[in-house]
């Protein structure tokens, strides 16, 4: 057993090699790596396949033996100061590791074909060799100082991906805000890493763990300094899992390419939040305010998110505001105490977000076949519609997707989602009420995504420039042999393939005009683009369905989402009923002192579970009542806002639709009063103290200089070098001077 554990070392070290060969390999032969950069995918690939083999040997071991293994060395030692490196092999770890491997993998092999016509390709899988490297580093660590780096590295690696097309303007914006973000969050974790530090004089787990607790039962530190470097702590968690209210960087995150969003947003780099609290609720849970406050987060987290995904048109966004608030019921779990429910959930969701991100990076490369690279049409939701027909496979998988997030069973997200709706009512009513009444939202934005991005008829066809249904289209596919090609940006393309021959002839009205345009679109058009003319057909340019190498990791993460619930159902043992799950946490739950012998009433089980599917077939059935005008008749294809007018009137009410959107679309106004108020009152008190620091701290000086330079400058005019002069002068001053004294004396 020992002999596996002595080599888990080499885990963030495996991916390594690949992100170092591929920079080097285009410092000195560019040209080389650069035609084989196949071969850099292959290998990315294969090393992650190594390690995730080696993670499941792990944590089979763990499953088996029950056991957590710990190996440090020294590194610093000074005095009676020594700062160790090291690594922890526990459940959580081991979970994080399996859980980041195979989405990994997945995503990887994803990538290869979706970003096959990118010219950062091979920059695109040394970023991500490289993140992974970082984030396995980050779950093996064995004290904060290590956590600290790890949790650096991620944070700058993704600032490089989400910024991967840096020469778009709001991409370069997206990752600089996401960098700042985090920055708050981080510098409060270097602060409490120190403050703990100081209170219990170790990093490590174990020791501060037992230090700690000691000194707050023992009464011998200061309660509320202890809860401010606990908050401090926290605060970390909030900035990385996207919590309110340092969430606002993850909406524009979806900037980067779809398999950053899938990977980032799914197991890695928001569930390092998640982690982390994990890893220290040893240290949170003898701080009640502290345990009051997570879940306090946690459930404004759940609701805000939920209501921020209502009105989004862009599928890509309404999938991170989803994220968003899947990550506040992990908070709020943790926050209550129930750390099997949280990290169960944490399993869940990942495999779950990380098959509808894909299913919408299959959708979105089947839009850009017909609009081109342009993210503004491509992930609008409002410009697809009818896409079961032409993407069948894709369909079927974003699905089974949104079934699991809206808690249907036996998806995997029901088992773990009604275990935290469950504990939520032992611990707090309002929240439970909270957590319900946001599985009900859950579900109605996910099935409003569905149906508008899947469901009735495609909505391009109709929304031509014309405003008429067109006669005759031509179908296009960008996405050729050769790449993708620069199209003249003179040429409104969708604009002219959407026109008929009649519409064509008459926007070009000069017979030489016409001949150059057509000579030039043909030779435009006649590498990578094939034309199809359908006189008097009502048609329009289809998507198609993605290669089999996109398809596939989408099959796999259905797989995962049908079957991996089933490690939370429990079986009865000997009048005991345990799980799988259960088992593999024994450690870390034993370690926090919670009973891990979970008692089970399976007639409260299912009445609690047909409370919690009847909210969420609710939440689907206002969905389909509200959007069935939209896709069921081809006169009301136009979309109107996020709600339809007609079935808001009925239900909502003009007044309180407007409210709900305005909010919505808005993103609750927190960006706009953040630019307004925090980064407008910063600029405003930058200016105050610009002007104090120029116009007194540099005023008062200068000003004595300059009044030298005058009185020196008067007194340079007055004198004139004749000595008889300043004796004349002298006596006529000394004269008045004893003048004015014998007059005060005497008079």
């Amino acid at each position: 057993m020992e002999h596996i554990y002595q080599y888990a070392w080499i885990i963030p070290l495996i991916p390594l090699p690949v992100p170092l060969l591929i920079g080097v390999g285009l410092l000195l032969f560019p040209t080389a790596t650069k035609n084989l950069r196949r071969i850099w995918a292959f290998s990315s690939i294969s090393l992650l396949c190594i390690l995730m083999i080696f993670s499941m040997k792990l944590s089979l071991q763990q499953i088996n033996s029950n056991c957590i293994y710990h190996y440090v060395w020294s590194w610093t030692i000074h005095s009676d100061f020594s700062f160790e490196f090291g690594y922890l092999i526990d459940p959580l770890s081991s979970i994080m590791s399996m859980l980041i491997t195979t989405v990994a993998i997945l995503v990887l092999f994803y990538s290869d074909n979706y970003m096959s016509h990118d010219q950062g390709y091979l920059r695109f899988f040394a970023y991500m060799s490289f993140f992974n490297t970082s984030m396995l580093g980050l779950v093996t660590s064995s004290n904060l100082i290590q956590i600290y780096i790890f949790w650096e590295l991620v944070g700058m690696c993704s600032y490089l991906l989400i910024g991967f097309w840096f020469t778009r303007p709001i991409a370069a914006n997206a990752c600089q805000k996401a960098f700042v973000t985090n920055r708050v969050g981080d510098f409060g974790l270097l602060l409490g890493i120190l403050g703990l530090y100081w209170i219990t004089g170790s990093f490590e787990f174990r020791d501060l763990f037992e230090i700690f607790n000691n000194l707050i039962n023992a009464n011998e530190i200061h309660f509320l300094f202890c809860s401010l470097c606990s908050f401090l702590l926290f605060a970390g968690a909030v900035a990385k899992s996207a919590q309110f209210p340092l969430h606002v960087w993850l909406p524009d995150a979806m900037e980067g390419p779809t398999p950053i969003s899938a990977l980032i947003h799914a197991a890695t780099m928001v569930a390092a939040g998640i982690f982390l609290v994990a890893r220290l609720l040893p240290l949170f849970l003898v701080i009640p305010s502290i345990m009051n406050g997570i879940a306090f987060i946690g459930i404004i987290t759940v609701l805000l998110g939920a209501t921020l995904a209502l009105a989004q048109k862009d599928i890509k966004r309404g999938l991170a505001y989803s994220t968003m608030s899947q990550l506040g019921y992990m908070m709020l779990a943790l926050g209550m105490g129930s750390y099997r429910a949280a990290l169960f959930h944490l399993i869940t969701h990942a495999y779950s977000k990380a098959l509808l991100f894909l299913g919408s990076g299959s959708v979105i490369h089947s839009m850009e076949a017909i609009l081109g690279y342009s993210p503004d049409k491509s992930q609008n939701m409002v410009l697809m519609g009818g896409l079961r027909r032409h993407v069948p496979i894709t369909k079927t998988s974003f699905l089974i997707g949104t079934l699991s997030l809206c808690g249907i069973p036996p998806l995997a997200c029901f088992w773990s989602k009604d275990e935290i709706l469950n504990d939520s009512w032992l611990y707090s009513p309002i929240f439970a009420i909270i957590a319900y009444f946001t599985a009900g939202l859950t579900a109605f934005y996910m099935f409003r995504m569905y149906l508008l991005t899947f469901e009735g008829h495609f909505n391009l066809y109709f929304k031509n420039y014309s405003g008429k249904k067109s006669s005759s289209f031509y179908s296009i596919s960008l996405w050729g042999k050769q790449g993708l090609q620069t199209i003249n940006p003179n040429f409104d393309l969708l604009t002219l393939l959407i026109m008929n021959n009649k519409e064509r002839n008459s926007y070009f009205s000069f017979s030489k005009t016409k001949k150059q345009f057509d000579g030039t679109f043909k030779k435009m058009m006649q590498s990578f683009i094939t034309i199809t003319d359908f006189d008097n057909k009502d048609i329009s340019p289809y998507p198609h369905e993605s290669d089999n190498t996109m398809l596939c990791p989408l099959i796999v993460l259905i797989f995962f989402t049908f079957f991996i619930g089933f490690l939370g159902i429990p079986f009865n043992q000997e009048g005991i009923y345990l799980d799988t799950l259960t088992k593999w946490l024994t450690p870390s739950i034993n370690l926090l002192h919670l009973n891990s012998n979970i008692s089970l009433d399976w007639y409260e089980f299912v009445i609690n579970a047909t409370f919690s599917i009847s909210i969420a077939y609710f939440g689907i059935f206002l969905a389909l009542f509200l959007y069935k005008p939209i896709y069921s008749s081809f006169k009301n294809f136009e979309l109107i806002n996020s709600f339809d007018k007609r079935g808001s009137k009925r239900v909502l009410g003009d007044q309180i639709q407007n409210i709900i959107y305005n909010w919505s679309y808005n993103r609750a106004y927190i960006d706009s009063f953040l630019a307004t108020f925090l980064i407008g009152g910063l600029r405003g008190l930058a200016e105050l103290v610009s002007f104090f620091d120029r116009r007194i701290i540099d005023g008062i000086p200068n000003a004595f200089g300059v009044t030298s330079f005058f009185v020196g400058e008067g007194l340079k005019s007055v004198g004139g070098g004749r000595i008889s002069s300043y004796l004349f002068l002298y006596f006529f001053y000394v004269s008045i001077f004893i003048f004015i004294v014998i007059y005060y004396f005497i008079f």
